[in-house]
């Protein structure tokens, strides 16, 4: 019987922000993966590990959760006044598909570095030392993020003091700007505010009618007060993973959620739609001890926020959501804006379960419309490993 050889592919594995992610440029992709479709598909779920009944993801790169389950794929840019071009795959993990619904906030922070190193920026765009400003166009949702990248001796620089709570250790600092947050999603228009309101009566079969936001900015998010459904916003990861009941509770909120905000036509496909719209409980402020060990007091943060994604408590919180919870603070009147004491703010600090984070968001009204130009928040990013991937030759 003749075996077919592994291939091997040039790839760097990446940590951006509070997530993981295996990173390719478009070049470098087997010809029959340059292009949208199954052959691109096959390729990223092999290299991840998925799909994986055990859900361990032993078999690959992914990691086994959601935060560690992405794939990005980076090219020079064929927009006008752009760098790169950056798309993101969320690999399931148990389920044989990808999802490129929407963008990864964390990873985000890592693209800029990805593409210098990788010889995708105008060498004439990039100090020896200084700060390298990165023009990303966001693929998957249609929108342009800024990345300030910090260089040293003409490489980039990825150590430094800046802390990220989720993140064990400390590393230079890369500060992202979304331009125009609001979410390009197929069948909501491209509407901060899908409804139409900032806050709606969602009713969802065998939990009630509960006050929600719904909003589309950096992802689809719904929002939730978290004494509607039972909790306080000061839980862990376990309180609410541990819980089977829980997360379909979670799921069947996000899935009604999805429908009325026009993403999706029938909550059956919310199954094949894992990574967009998320769905995120808020609170007032309260003390509470991180996941680190860490001690929050409530003075430290303006409001508590617990955020799932792909169907599980997320153990920071996603980039994505947390430009979705700056823009929806920074307008009056949402669930997001009435936990942190109400009122214009241009500003947020929340709490997540591993700690504390800010995010900035400038909003304004015109024409009776809701418009955010844009949301500003720091992470960082570093090379963990580069070199080739391997899969076997017939996996795509």
């Amino acid at each position: 019987m003749a075996h077919v050889p592994q291939i091997k592919i040039p790839a760097t594995y990446m940590r951006g922000g509070t997530s993981k992610g295996v990173f390719f440029r478009l070049q470098d992709l087997p010809e029959a993966a340059q292009v949208p479709g199954a052959a691109r598909d096959a390729l990223l779920m092999r290299v991840i590990g998925s799909p994986d009944p055990y859900a361990k993801q032993i078999d690959g790169m992914g990691g086994a959760t959601s935060s560690t389950s992405k794939t990005v794929i980076v090219a020079r840019s064929s927009k006008p006044d752009h760098d790169v071009d950056y798309l993101f795959g969320q690999v399931s993990i148990d389920q044989a598909f990808v999802d490129w619904s929407g963008n990864c906030g964390n990873l985000s922070a890592a693209v800029g570095p990805f593409a210098i190193s990788g010889g995708l920026v105008d060498a004439s765009r990039v100090p020896q030392d200084g700060v390298a400003t990165v023009r990303i166009w966001q693929a998957n949702i249609g929108k342009t993020i800024i990345a300030h990248v910090p260089m040293t001796g003409g490489a980039v620089q990825e150590t430094g003091d800046f802390e990220l709570d989720g993140v064990t250790f400390p590393a230079a600092e890369v500060q992202l700007e979304f331009l125009d947050p609001a979410a390009e999603e197929d069948g909501a228009g491209g509407a901060m505010f899908p409804t139409g309101h900032l806050v709606d009566d969602l009713e969802v079969p065998g939990i009630g009618t509960l006050k929600v936001t719904m909003i589309n900015a950096g992802i689809p998010t719904i929002f939730v007060n978290a004494e509607a459904i039972g909790y306080t916003g000061t839980e862990l990861q376990d309180a609410i993973n541990g819980n089977p009941e829980a997360l379909a509770k979670f799921e069947t909120i996000r899935a009604y959620g999805a429908v009325r905000m026009g993403l999706i036509k029938h909550i059956d496909e919310a199954a094949t739609r894992q990574h967009t719209p998320k769905v995120a409980y808020v609170a007032k402020p309260a003390a509470y001890t991180a996941s680190s060990g860490k001690a929050v007091a409530a003075g430290d943060v303006d409001l508590l926020v617990r955020a799932l994604s792909m169907g599980k408590l997320h153990h920071a919180m996603m980039g994505t959501a947390a430009v979705a919870i700056g823009t929806a603070a920074a307008i009056p009147g949402t669930l997001v804006n009435l936990a942190a004491g109400g009122g214009a703010r241009d500003a947020v600090r929340f709490g997540h379960p591993s700690g504390t984070l800010r995010v900035g968001a400038a909003a304004s009204q015109a024409d009776g419309e809701w418009i955010v130009t844009k949301a500003i928040m720091s992470r960082s990013a570093r090379v963990l490993m580069e070199g080739w991937v391997r899969v076997p030759g017939d996996a795509f």
